[in-house]
């Protein structure tokens, strides 16, 4: 089949924090009419990303078009998740016109692409384009993520390759995919900051791809959706670090979800949530609270001690006011003390 009779699919990859999320959910409110369904691969128990996208109540991407996979990072599980999630959305009577599948922070593009080649897959989808989202304030101070400090205990799983910060590989390997750089937060550098976090991108950056400045992730669709590039007949020419590994895993990481009762004051949470971040040398915080006499219910979004706050949308009727959030950080991090901090 040609690539024009199959389903276009674009890979949105970055870290936590990084803002795939938001240019995700931009890009649906303003897709024109084109009927979208997502792949969000979670890593956690609580599907927090795939509520912010559901909440957006647009008719051409429902819901039930909103997939989520919290087995892990999607490009270790591609056979046992990727392809099921896969072949339930194309198997749906409304046929969509462009499918968007959104990492995790820690998945390599390329195995996830190259299984675009595979028999039961190739003839139905192609890669449309890689999108990468790299964090700009922290790329101006010389990160390549937000809290740096606590993604540099992660060890990568090829010990042959030696590299004194695996997260650094995990960002070139991100970069060295991508067919275009969403340069998040951008209104929160200055020009020399950019020209910085511009630097740091280009060193792994193959010729002709474009890094573009973008605020709270709004970029048009059109400069995003429809690249028409076929990746996955191009990727093996997209050298990585991991080019030589079979597998690689992120045992280096806890997940788990607090439970939290509903708040009084939206900011007075923010900063509990900021000094636990600081205090346990948390990576991310990131799910929904109820705030006392607000219909709205509150979405809390953590990189380290940095926390963003704001109402999302009404809770629904039968929709019980229960508070959770996601904690993600080192192996080993302080469950319980971090759990009753939390819920205050």
């Amino acid at each position: 089949m040609n690539s024009f009779e199959r389903v276009p699919c674009t890979v949105v990859t970055g870290f936590l924090g990084a803002g795939k999320t938001t240019l995700i959910r931009h890009l649906i409110e303003n897709a024109g009419g084109k009927r979208l369904a997502i792949i969000v691969n979670e890593f956690g128990d609580v599907g927090i990303d795939g509520e912010i996208l559901r909440g957006c109540g647009i008719e051409t991407c429902p819901e039930e078009n909103v997939v989520e996979l919290a087995n892990g990072c999607i490009c270790c599980t591609v056979a046992d998740d990727f392809v099921p999630a896969l072949d339930s959305i194309l198997s749906r009577p409304e046929k969509v016109d462009h499918i968007l599948i959104e990492t995790s922070g820690l998945a390599l593009p390329k195995p996830l692409v190259q299984a675009f080649q595979w028999p039961t897959v190739k003839g139905r989808v192609t890669v449309d384009g890689v999108v990468a989202v790299v964090d700009g304030r922290a790329l101006a101070e010389g990160r390549v993520a937000a809290d740096l400090d606590a993604l540099a205990a992660q060890r990568a799983a090829d010990e042959s390759l030696d590299h004194d910060d695996p997260i650094e590989e995990v960002f070139e390997d991100q970069i060295a995919c991508a067919d275009l750089i969403v340069l998040s937060k951008s209104d929160l550098i200055d020009q020399e900051g950019r020209a910085r976090a511009e630097r740091m991108v280009s060193e792994h950056l193959r010729p002709a791809v474009r890094v573009i400045p973008v605020r709270d992730g709004k970029v048009d669709p059109k400069v995003v959706l429809g690249l028409g590039l076929g990746v996955e007949d191009d990727i093996d020419n997209r050298r990585t670090h991991h080019d030589d590994e079979e597998d690689h895993d992120h045992d280096e990481f806890d997940t788990f979800v607090v439970d939290v009762p509903q708040a009084a004051d939206p900011a007075a949470l923010a900063a509990r949530i900021s000094s636990v971040a600081e205090a346990e040398k948390v990576l991310r915080i990131k799910g929904f609270v109820p705030i006392a006499g607000k219909p709205m219910r509150l979405l809390v979004q953590a990189v380290g001690p940095r926390v963003d706050h704001y109402y999302d949308r009404p809770w629904r009727p039968q929709e019980e006011r229960r508070g959770r959030l996601v904690v993600i950080g080192e192996k080993g991090i302080r469950r319980a003390e971090i759990a009753a901090a939390l819920a205050g």
